[in-house]
């Protein structure tokens, strides 16, 4: 193998290791559920993205062939990722309508209810 082929894969697997490494951080320390969901799908869909052409281009380059197996996780990764955190994203936009309103901020007892279908009040003078 040639010196640049060697070079050039080492350089997409330490991409993809620090992708990999971004997104699990980001996972642990961000504090949001939906910036803990958008975080790690980026960055692993990078992270192993980088890792999978590191392989294909080591099996190609050594004369091993390219396998379809490399080249379906490719496909599989980037087609699942972005659609799983979609998925939860929305799920968890769902179950937040369902939660009772933040203690703060609920209405006051003395405070006037407003019905949308009664008239006005000077009309019902």
């Amino acid at each position: 193998m040639s010196i640049v082929f060697d070079i050039v894969i080492a350089v997409l697997l330490v991409v993809g290791c620090f992708f990999i490494l971004l997104g699990a951080f980001a996972l642990v320390k961000l504090s949001d559920f939906f910036r803990r969901v958008h975080g790690p799908a980026k960055a692993s869909t990078l992270g192993v993205g980088c890792i999978l052409i590191a392989s294909i281009l080591y099996h190609a380059v050594t004369g091993s062939g390219v396998h379809p197996r490399e080249l379906l996780i490719t496909v599989f990764l980037f087609l699942t990722a972005p659609i799983s955190a979609h998925l939860m994203s929305r799920a968890a936009l769902s179950l937040m309508d369902d939660r009772p309103p933040h203690p703060d901020k609920t209405p006051d007892a003395d405070a006037p209810v407003i019905d949308r279908d009664d008239p006005a009040p000077e009309e019902r003078r």
